[in-house]
């Protein structure tokens, strides 16, 4: 009865080992590749509890989600011979758990150099300003170098991101420096465009009063007008040339409009000097005008002029 009892203990453990490996557990994200003496059956197994001929079928599960892959720095040097340290991060899954499982080995590894090699395989190809100022053809050029190995292997790469690239410390003073240089020439175009508009419109404005003389007169009063509201102590106002223009042209009118008087039979003749008349090379002198009874004006040259 002893002996019967721990065969039949012993069949019961059996039982249970043998039931534990028949069931198996597959989840959503899972997906179950099984292996019969070593040989593939046909389909994947589905999530859910699957069963299996214990100690004969073998599964193994694949995950179907969309895995990260942080590609680790990598030293290279590009088009244009400068050092840089680029690292990268590559967004993958499995499309085909069955090849994922059978055509290589370990595809994370798999996986990960060849998103190193890749890295930089396109980086030498590529400027030290294309990598900096287009990274979206960058990205796009490594997922598709990438993407053509693992297909293969039954992944299907989703999207590469360029984390960051290292500079070496020289390459970022010239950088700022050359940005600096730009910015400062930006600003030396724009003052220079500035000033030959402000000229333009100054010579228009300027033709524009030459047209009219008054408005010269009245932009001078604007002008003190604008000082005045600054309240300064002392204004200076300087005379109107145009008053001086006005009294120099009434004097001539009247002089024109006064009828030439005969001279009368006692005057000495035309070539005799007058009396009244200045002598030769007097300059600065105040002559009455006895005809006009003007003060005549002295000339540019120092000679008088009615």
């Amino acid at each position: 009865m002893t002996t019967l009892f721990v065969v039949l203990i012993v069949l019961g453990v059996l039982a249970l080992v043998t039931l534990g490996a028949s069931f198996k557990m597959v989840q959503q994200y899972q997906r179950g590749v099984v292996l019969r003496f070593g040989r593939l059956l046909p389909g994947v197994r589905e999530p859910g509890l699957r069963v299996l001929v214990p100690f004969v079928d073998q599964m193994t599960k694949v995950p179907v989600q969309t895995l990260v892959l942080d590609v680790p720095s990598q030293g290279t040097i590009t088009r244009d011979n400068v050092t840089i340290g680029v690292d990268a991060v590559v967004y993958f899954r499995v499309v085909d758990p069955v090849r994922a499982a059978i055509n290589v080995q370990d595809y994370m590894v798999a996986t990960s150099q060849v998103s190193q090699t890749s890295l930089r395989s396109v980086i030498g190809r590529a400027d030290l300003d294309t990598l900096l100022s287009d990274r979206e053809a960058i990205n796009a050029e490594l997922r598709a170098v990438i993407d053509t190995p693992t297909e293969d292997w039954g992944i299907k790469i989703d999207r590469v991101e360029v984390k960051d690239i290292s500079l070496p410390e020289g390459m970022r003073r010239s950088m700022s420096r050359q940005a600096e240089a730009e910015r400062d020439r930006r600003a030396r175009v724009i003052s220079a465009d500035g000033e030959f508009q402000a000229s333009t419109k100054l010579a228009q404005a300027a033709d524009a009063m030459s047209a009219t003389p008054g408005a010269l007169q009245l932009r001078l009063l604007q002008t003190v007008a604008d000082v005045a509201s600054e309240k300064n102590s002392t204004l200076v106002m300087p005379f109107p040339v145009e008053l001086l223009r006005f009294f120099d042209q009434a004097a001539g009118r009247r002089a024109d409009a006064a009828p030439a008087a005969a001279p009368p039979a006692d005057a000495p003749p035309a070539d005799a000097p007058s009396a009244a008349a200045p002598p030769a090379g007097a300059t600065g002198a105040s002559v009455v005008d006895a005809a006009a009874g003007l003060p005549a004006l002295p000339g540019a040259n120092g000679s008088v002029r009615a």
